[in-house]
């Protein structure tokens, strides 16, 4: 058993205007930079006593502190969490994912994780599809809420993940995005790992997957707008960073969104619901043993609710219209003929 370990140094004054995740792990060559971020997110990495965030710029002289826990098993354990399903039969789950809920274990979640309660839930889940991601077929991000499928075999995880593969699979979101874009517009680019920020992802490369997000504007408010989004790729960050590039970053979205400061309603907004403004609303997909297409939808989350009610609340109501007015009969000519004007035709 490897025991914990910590380890302590100064920033020098070089470092200064360096990341903290950076510095750490050109400190430590022998931790990578994922191990390094998951340290930070998990709360392991102390600035001058302090919990530190990956991004900090250092100034020179702090004190740093990084901890490095003893390993967990990498079998996940089963944890009663809760967990809304959708849907369930012998093959498959649809689960409703809530929001901070982390997928599958990985560097700074090693429980609370969704596999953690699936073990708990569906009790003949281990083994399916690998020790780490039992039956995972797709994904979410930590904050994404809605529809996600999990398969309880060997065939149906297959046959789910190439239905996904080969774009065999409906996926509808709901997202709120800074600004108002056009009514509707289809996003086709290549897609790749950014340059630069090798945590974030990018559509402006020249190499790269193919991507494409197909949106529509479903309410306009002020400051922002209510978008149904179809997605027929399904890369990592896809949408948050499709939208994002067409200049409508979705709401609280820290990594891709971080430079808008919205004012008024989508404020209020973007702080009630603390998280980004995404929800996997509908699915639909042929069953991996039956055929018979299943078409799931995961109800709008409170907060997201909350947050459209404080946008709602700034449209103003439609104006009734005009009353008009009663036109005056028409006069009538000596003789009781009707008086015309111009030529007859």
């Amino acid at each position: 058993m490897v025991a914990p370990d910590t380890r302590e140094l100064r920033a020098p004054p070089e470092a200064r205007g360096e990341r903290v995740d950076q510095y750490l792990a050109r400190a430590f060559p022998d931790l990578t930079r994922s191990r390094i971020h998951g340290l930070i997110e998990a709360g392991h990495v102390l600035t001058d006593g302090k919990p530190a965030k990956p991004a900090r710029r250092l100034r020179g002289g702090e004190l740093l502190v990084l901890h490095i826990p003893a390993p967990v098993p990498a079998v996940p354990l089963a944890e009663e969490l809760p967990l809304a399903l959708l849907h369930e039969d012998r093959d498959l789950v649809v689960v409703d994912k809530a929001a901070g809920m982390v997928v599958h274990p990985g560097a700074g979640h090693a429980s609370g994780t969704l596999v953690n309660a699936l073990l708990h839930r569906v009790k003949d889940l281990a083994g399916v599809g690998g020790e780490l991601r039992p039956g995972i077929v797709h994904r979410l991000d930590k904050d994404t809420t809605g529809c996600l499928v999990v398969a309880k075999n060997e065939q149906a995880l297959v046959a789910l993940q190439k239905a996904f593969k080969t774009r065999a699979v409906e996926k509808t979101y709901l997202a709120l995005v800074h600004g108002v874009p056009p009514a509707e517009g289809r996003i086709e680019t290549l897609y790749g790992r950014h340059p630069v920020h090798r945590q974030r992802f990018t559509g402006k490369v020249k190499e790269g997957k193919h991507a494409v997000t197909v949106y529509r504007v479903l309410e306009a408010f002020e400051g922002a707008a209510l978008v149904e989004v179809d997605l027929l790729t399904g890369r990592t960050h896809q949408i948050r960073v499709h939208l994002s590039e067409a200049s409508h970053p979705l709401l609280c979205d820290a990594l891709y969104g971080a430079g808008r400061k919205p004012k008024g309603a989508a404020a209020q907004a973007q702080e009630r619901l603390g998280r980004q403004a995404l929800h996997a609303w509908r699915l639909s997909f042929a069953h991996p043993r039956t055929g018979k297409v299943l078409k799931l939808e995961a109800p709008i989350p409170a907060d997201f609710e909350a947050a459209l009610t404080l946008l709602r609340a700034t449209v103003p109501a439609p104006e009734a219209p005009p009353a008009t007015r009663k036109q005056p009969a028409p006069r009538k000519a000596a003789g009781g003929a009707k008086r015309t004007t111009g030529r007859t035709r």
